[in-house]
Order: structure tokens, then sequence, then C-alpha cells
């Protein structure tokens, strides 16, 4: 508490109305000196608290912020699964370094933990930059991990110190002991799980709205916001970090840097068409000179392709087979079927239009419903999407949840086709949302299920149980011909697409023999619109494991998307050399 005369120096001279007449009137002046100077130090007390407490929390968010955008930054090169698979022990083990060896870092730096932080976080993307270039070293099981170990780990762990540097100035001292001194790691600890689980659903849903709504951009945009609140002359040597992204550094997703990419492209065969990043991942187009194809790619998936040299007549002729297949949806024969130019269709999920184009040029009248913008864009721009649709870019879910009643028995094809890096969206298989379908499919409706699994692994089983158990009748397909059990072994893995058809009836599927109109003038059509590869019930697992799918139990099938996804990786790599998935990811 400050002295008296402290007091009156700060008051300055008193009003000329004379010295206190009584001991009481002193007394009382006294007093009312003691209240402002009291006053005045719990101002400046609760002013020094609310600055401490709200750096620390202001870092707290900012580090949590980065920490998502790094596993985002990861995810076109492994994978959004295998980005995420050991992520948090990268981060848990830098928050204890960081917080547990504050006094060391303190001790061993000669400038303040939090002028550091800066330079770190300029250097990341550099160092993103070739670290990813060794993906085909690192492996998909341990890349991610080791990537992060280099960037985002030193970043959490000066943070952290940091962060215990600034509560260090809190005063705790009015609670006891047992609670002040682990008080300030705890709370911090949960305000950062907290900013990390609610920002990274807003990140991953504005991403790509913006240049600043990028991988890279934000990244850039992180650092700016530590360099502000570690000012300091340390920041020259942040220099190389940051002309590197400006200059050398492909993945900003600028026209200039895309241009830059395709110089080197270009002299091994490829180019690269168009990218940018949405809600479902980095979203790129390729064109492969070499072998005459060009294909769509989210994060490290493909979602379809089209063989650019045959040419286009009404429909392109796609590279998978699987796509042409799941037309055959309007060759199963039903009773009292509608002409084509009076069915609906419903197609879930789009890739690059394959069957929804196919079902539009037969005259169907088509809705596609997909969540991604930006794939949308693509399939039109690049793919030759007719526009004579109902385009739906939205969460099929909720959408479904919304429209369901008012489209009961409605369509004739119902077309589910999703899938991206390994795993699928385990909501649109549950029970519940299948069983929404069959509401909307009309009694003598088809509907075919895309799935791409792994005949090894159970979840491939839990989605046809869940599909049978609701629809009375179905025939299952793969997309190729089953491998000798010997190279199943060998592998260890059977990676397929499967085309699950079915009816609302007891009654057998059959299809009809296509006519010269099926195969609208295509080649690919020609040959593989047919399902041949057909899959008995035998070559599905019955183990306790398997089941239905309900929709409080998607953990049942989640709990297999690490394996599936670390697998699905090794298969991409065979599809498209390594040196190309990581020329044409974005930052």
């Amino acid at each position: 508490m400050a002295s008296k005369k402290q007091v009156l120096k700060k008051r300055g001279p008193r009003p000329a109305q004379g010295p206190p007449e009584t001991k009481e009137d002193f007394e009382n002046e006294l007093k009312t000196l003691a209240g402002q100077a009291k006053n005045n130090t719990w101002a400046q007390w609760a002013k020094q608290q609310v600055a401490v407490y709200g750096q620390a929390t202001a870092l707290i968010v900012l580090t949590a912020v980065y920490a998502n955008v790094s596993v985002l930054t990861l995810s076109p090169v492994y994978g959004q699964i295998a980005a995420n698979r050991l992520h948090q022990y990268v981060v848990w083990a830098g928050l204890f370094v960081g917080w547990a060896g504050n006094l060391f870092l303190r001790r061993a730096l000669p400038v303040k933990t939090i002028t550091i932080l800066p330079l770190i976080a300029l250097q990341i993307p550099m160092l993103q930059y070739y670290l990813f270039a060794l993906s085909h070293i690192f492996g998909v099981e341990y890349g991610p991990a080791i990537t992060e170990a280099v960037t985002l780990f030193p970043l959490v762990v000066v943070s952290a110190s940091c962060i215990a540097d600034i509560l260090d100035q809190a005063d705790l001292g009015r609670l006891p002991s047992s609670i002040a001194n682990p008080a300030p790691g705890i709370v911090s600890y949960m305000i950062f799980r907290y900013s990390e689980t609610s920002f990274f659903g807003q990140l991953v849903e504005q991403m790509g709205t913006s240049f600043m709504q990028t991988r890279m951009a934000l990244e850039l945009v992180l650092a700016a916001t530590y360099s502000i609140m570690g000012r300091s002359q340390l920041l020259r040597y942040a220099v190389p970090g940051i002309v590197h992204v400006l200059v050398y550094n492909t993945h900003l997703m600028t026209e200039s840097a895309t241009a830059s990419r395709n110089s080197t492209l270009n002299a091994n065969g490829w180019s690269l068409v168009d990218r940018w990043e949405s809600n479902t991942g980095y979203i790129s187009v390729l064109d492969s000179y070499a072998n005459g194809y060009r294909v769509m790619r989210c994060d490290h998936s493909l979602l379809g392709g089209e063989w650019t040299k045959f040419g286009r007549d009404i429909v392109a002729e796609p590279v998978y087979s699987v796509f042409t297949q799941l037309e055959a949806i309007r060759l199963v024969q039903v009773p009292e079927k509608v002409p084509d130019n009076e069915a609906h269709a419903l197609n879930i999920g789009l890739g690059i239009g394959t069957t929804p184009s196919a079902l539009i040029s037969h005259g169907i009248d088509t809705t596609i419903v997909e969540i991604d913008p930006i794939v949308y864009k693509f399939a039109g721009m690049y793919f030759g999407l007719p526009p004579n649709h109902t385009a739906v870019i939205e969460d099929v879910v909720s959408w479904s949840q919304r429209n369901g009643p008012t489209l009961h028995e409605y369509y004739e094809y119902i077309v589910h086709d999703v899938f991206t890096g390994g795993a699928e969206p385990v909501d649109l298989f549950t029970d519940t949302f299948l069983k929404g379908l069959e509401q909307m499919l009309k009694p003598n409706g088809v509907i075919v299920i895309n799935y791409a699994g792994d005949f090894t692994l159970p979840p491939l089983s839990i989605v046809v149980h869940t599909i049978r158990d609701i629809f009375p009748s179905c025939r299952i397909f793969r997309e190729n011909e089953p491998p000798a059990k010997d190279k199943v072994e060998e592998a260890g893995q059977d990676f397929d697409n499967v085309m699950i058809f079915c009816i609302k009836t007891d009654n057998e599927i059959t299809f009809r023999e296509p006519v010269e109109g099926d195969y609208l003038k295509s080649i690919s059509r020609r040959q593989f619109l047919v399902p041949k590869q057909e899959v008995p019930l035998s070559a599905f697992s019955t183990r306790d494991e398997v089941g239905i799918l309900r929709a409080n139990e998607t953990e049942k099938l989640a709990k297999w998307h690490d394996q599936s996804a670390l697998r699905h990786w090794n298969v991409m790599r065979t599809v498209i050399p390594g040196e190309i998935w990581n020329q044409c990811r974005a930052g």
C-alpha cells in the first residue's frame, strides 16, 4: 500500500482550504487518502492480471489454431486420416516439454522465448516443402509425425514455455498451494483443447473461401501474428523462410506458383490444370500427357479420371470401370419400369461426374448432392458435367433429413458413391441414413452403393450386412477380378471397389441385355457396362465384430479407418508416382 506521502505527492497540492481544524477532520482525511490509495492499487493489480491472462489466452488459442493448420497441411501428402493419426502425440509431447522445461529454456536462451516464436513459425512452410518431398522415404505410417516433429513440435514447445513465463506473473496467492500450483497448467490445457477442437471445424468449413483461407496463407497469417506478439530485431533472421515462400514455394495457391510447378511437371509428362482448396481437402485436376488421361484429386485420393486421347462424343471414356458399372442400375429389371425421360435419379457424391453425366445423357431427371463446391465446379469445367441437372451443394445427411418426407418414394434410381482417403464418411453408411434412402426410393426403384474397401478388414463386411438388413434383395460385384489367394497373403490386403445393387422387394435381381443406346457411343461402356465379377456372401465375414452399423455405434467402423487409410495411401502411390503426388499438392 502506498504511503501517505506518496499519495499526497500523486494528488498534487491541496486546494486552498486550510488545514484540518480538528483531530476528527484529520482522521477522516487520512481515511479518504488511504481508500484512494487502496483503490489505485487494486486497479493496477486488476489491469496487470487482465493483461497476463489475456496474453496467455491469446497465445494458447494461437498455438491451437496453428496445430490445426499443421495437420490440414499434411493431408494432401499423407491423407487426412494418416495426418491425424499421431498428431495429438506430437502436440502432447510439445506441451509437456515446453511447460516442464520452461525454466531450462529461460536460462538456456539468451533472449526471451516469445521472440523465438516468429522465427520458428516463419521457417515452417519452407521446412514442410522439403520434408514433403521425402514422403516416399518416410512412409505414411510415420511420415506425418516426422514432419511435425521438425516443424510443429518446436513451435508448441516454445509456445508452452512462453505461456508458462507469462502465467508466472499471475497472482494466485489467495488460493491454497495445492490448487495454485497445478491450476495454470490444467486450465491452459483445457483452453488449448477446447480451442483446437472448436476451431478445427470452422477452419475446414471456411477452407478455400478466399486466398487467405488456404493452408499456406493461414500459416503466413499465423506467423505474422506471432511476429506482432514477439516483436524483436531477431525477425531479420526469418528472411530466408519469407523469401522461400514468396519466390520458391510452389505450394502457395497463386497463378505464378502453379505456372512454376508446371515447368517441372511438364518435363515429366504431366500438367497441373487447376487446383484449389475446399471443405473436403485439396482439389486438383491433372493431365498425364504420356498416358493420355485426366484425373481429379482430393488430398491423397483420386475421385475419378477420363481418357483424353480418345476424345468425347456423348460422354467421356472413364479411366475407372467402376463408374461405368454403376450405370448398370438402369439395366436392373423391375416391374412397371418407366422410360428414362420419366425417371428421377438421386446421385450422392459427384467425383468427376461419370455416372451422373451418363444418367443425364439418357434423359433421366438427375439430382446431384455433393458437399464440396470445388469438386462440383471442376467437374463442370474440366470433365464435361452436363448443366441440365439439379445441384445440391450440401452435406447429404442434413439434406436428406430435411427433404426426406417430401421426397417419399420419389426416385427410380439412387446412386450412393462417396469415398475419400481410405475411409468412408461413416454417417452415410449407418442404418438410419440408408433407411432414409430406402424411403425415398420408389417401390420398384433400384439403389446401387459403391464402397471402396479391403476384403481382409471388417468394415466392408459391416457395410454389406447393414445394407442387406434394410434391402431384402441385393447382388454384390467388385470392379476387378479377385487376386489369387497367395497374392492377397503376400500383399496383406485385397482393396477394390464393391458395387451393391439392391431393390425393395424380395425378387431376384437380374440385368437386361444392353442395347446400342445404353452404350452412349462409348468404347469403355461397351466393354464394362454390365458388372461381371460377382461376390458371394460367403466372402464377407460373420465374426463377432461384424454387425449392423447403428447411428450411435459408428466407432465400430471408424476404428478401422487408420489401418484402411495407410493401405490406401500405398495403393495410390502405385497409381500415380509419388513425386507427382508431392509436386501437385498445395501448402
